[in-house]
C-alpha cells in the first residue's frame, strides 16, 4: 500500500493483516472527488485502520487530520505511519468506538471540512455513524465507503452528491 499523491507520493504505508484497506482505484476516485477542498482541510478520518486514506489527505495538502479507531493494534501501525513520514504533527489520534466519539465530539465535526468514514462492510455501525454525523455536522463533505450489499440510511440534513461502485465498493459523497 503507498501514498498516490502529493508530498508523501509514493511513499510506502505498513497495515495490519486484519484491516481490509481501501482498493487503489476507490482512494484515486475519493480524492479526485474532493480535490478542491483538499487543501488546508480539517479531515476527519472515521475507523482509520493504518490510517491509508488520512495520511493520504495530509499528503495532498490538508492542514490537520483526526483519526479515530477502536482497534489499538491498527492505531499503532498508524503512528508508525505517520512517524515514518513526519506527518504526526498535523495529526490527532483517538482510540474509540466511532459513533460514540462522534455524539462527544460535535464541535470538532462542526469544525471539520470534509469527514471520511469506511467502517466494517456489512456491520449495523454503519448506519448509526452516519445518522451521528447527519445530526452532528451542518457544513461538512462527507465520503462514504461501504459494500453495494448495504445501502444509505435515512437521513435528515446530508443529501446525496454523488454514488459510484468499485466492484463490491459503493462510494458516497454526501453535503448538507
Amino acid at each position: 500500500m503507498r501514498v498516490t499523491g502529493g508530498e508523501s507520493k509514493g511513499r510506502r504505508l505498513k497495515a495490519p493483516r486484519n484491516i481490509r484497506p481501501t482498493q487503489g482505484i476507490v482512494k484515486e476516485a475519493i480524492f479526485n472527488i474532493v480535490a478542491p477542498y483538499i487543501e488546508g482541510a480539517t479531515v476527519i478520518d472515521l475507523f482509520a485502520g493504518s490510517g491509508a486514506i488520512g495520511i493520504e489527505a495530509l499528503s495532498r495538502g490538508a492542514a490537520h487530520v483526526t483519526f479515530v479507531d477502536r482497534e489499538e493494534r491498527g492505531l499503532a501501525i498508524l503512528r508508525q505511519n505517520l512517524d515514518a513520514l513526519g506527518l504526526k504533527e498535523r495529526a490527532r489520534i483517538v482510540r474509540a468506538d466511532v459513533a460514540r466519539w462522534i455524539e462527544a465530539s460535535r464541535d470538532e465535526l462542526q469544525a471539520a471540512d470534509l469527514i471520511i468514514l469506511d467502517p466494517p462492510y456489512g456491520d449495523a455501525v454503519f448506519d448509526r455513524t452516519l445518522q451521528a454525523i447527519d445530526r452532528s455536522t451542518s457544513r461538512a463533505t462527507v465520503v462514504a465507503e461501504y459494500s453495494r450489499r448495504q445501502q444509505l440510511p435515512a437521513m435528515g440534513r446530508l443529501q446525496v452528491g454523488r454514488e459510484r461502485r468499485y466492484g463490491d465498493t459503493m462510494l458516497a459523497v454526501l453535503r448538507p
